[in-house]
């Protein structure tokens, strides 16, 4: 079966026309969102952030990320930010976005240590990042430039998606990225066997994390929602995981990750995550799924750090074709 992509771009692209026709019926009426113009660049609009009302261009031209998410969501909606900070791992930018989109693009420091002098050489009309990330420096990005914050990261990445799509004026563009999504997770469901068969399928996410615990994610995390959105089953373990993030185990008791099928990925050094360590044991060894040649390793930049629409279709593609193996 031949699965769609809801390919962000290109939905931005074809709802072009349509957002011009809407931003300048706009502009031509009274704002009640704090407009300071009826028309022209100084047009803005009002968001709602985790840090209260905060008004921003209608068109933001010069845009800064801070964080994986915000990043994602601006290359899925077809703006390229300005600049970006970087991930802690070394391809800088996450490894599955398309090198054309993110070549040019200033990196203004490490996601948690951002470079504020440079973010403010870039001169920008947005910055985008989340409370949990930044909310210490938010008096200082303010000064920049106007920063929409969400509260968090991870989780409720789609409720955020919606937030920057306002910030970018982009809501056209993001109502047909979440619907593609949704079509393809359609895809995925009916192509693995149906509702039914894929929700008595059980998964395991675990992930190998330098200098921490392994952990076993639990359901209230970026992946979990990929996973429940395509209705896979997820062993008891995973309701025992703190907050709902993650079951944390050592390589001693790896063998409470076993399900039917099993992702890993590893954070940092395998050694030193303690990845060669576990997967090389009789307990690893001897899981069901290892056995049963349902352990598959997957790209922690991807699964794990991209957080976003366009990370997720890549993952969906992932699912189907390693649930049908």
């Amino acid at each position: 079966m031949t699965l769609r992509s809801f390919r962000p771009r290109a939905l931005a692209a074809v709802s072009l026309t349509a957002v011009a026709a809407l931003t300048l019926a706009a502009c031509g009426s009274s704002d009640d969102s704090g407009s300071d113009s009826a028309s022209g660049s100084d047009a803005t609009r009002t968001v709602k952030t985790a840090m209260g009302d905060v008004k921003v261009k209608k068109a933001p031209q010069r845009v800064v990320v801070l964080d994986t998410a915000e990043l994602d969501s601006a290359l899925t909606l077809g703006v390229k930010p300005v600049g970006a900070t970087h991930a802690d791992v070394t391809s800088g930018f996450l490894n599955y976005l398309p090198k054309d989109q993110v070549a040019g693009i200033e990196d203004v420091g490490q996601m948690m240590t951002p470079n504020l002098e440079a973010i403010a050489g870039l001169k920008p009309d947005l910055i985008l990042t989340s409370k949990i990330r930044h909310g210490d420096k938010y008096a200082e990005l303010s000064k920049i430039a106007p920063t929409v914050m969400t509260e968090n990261t991870g989780y409720p990445w789609k409720e955020n998606f919606q937030v920057h799509a306002e910030a970018l004026g982009k809501e056209a563009e993001a109502k047909m990225v979440a619907d593609g999504y949704a079509d393809h997770v359609a895809d995925v469901t009916k192509a693995l066997g149906g509702k039914e068969k894929v929700a008595a399928t059980e998964v395991n996410m675990v992930r190998f994390v330098e200098g921490a615990d392994i952990r076993i994610y639990g359901k209230k995390n970026y992946i979990a929602t990929i996973l429940a959105d395509v209705g896979l089953g997820r062993p008891a373990i995973t309701d025992k995981a703190k907050d709902g993030f993650s079951y944390d185990v050592s390589p001693e008791k790896i063998d409470l990750a076993d399900a039917d099928v099993v992702f890993h990925s590893t954070y940092g050094d395998p050694k030193k995550s303690k990845e060669t360590e576990t997967t090389g044991g009789g307990l690893w060894k001897n899981m069901d799924a290892v056995k049963n040649g349902k352990v598959f390793a997957v790209d922690d930049q991807l699964w794990i750090q991209g957080i976003g629409y366009t990370a997720a279709d890549k993952i969906l593609g992932e699912l189907h074709k390693s649930l049908t193996k």
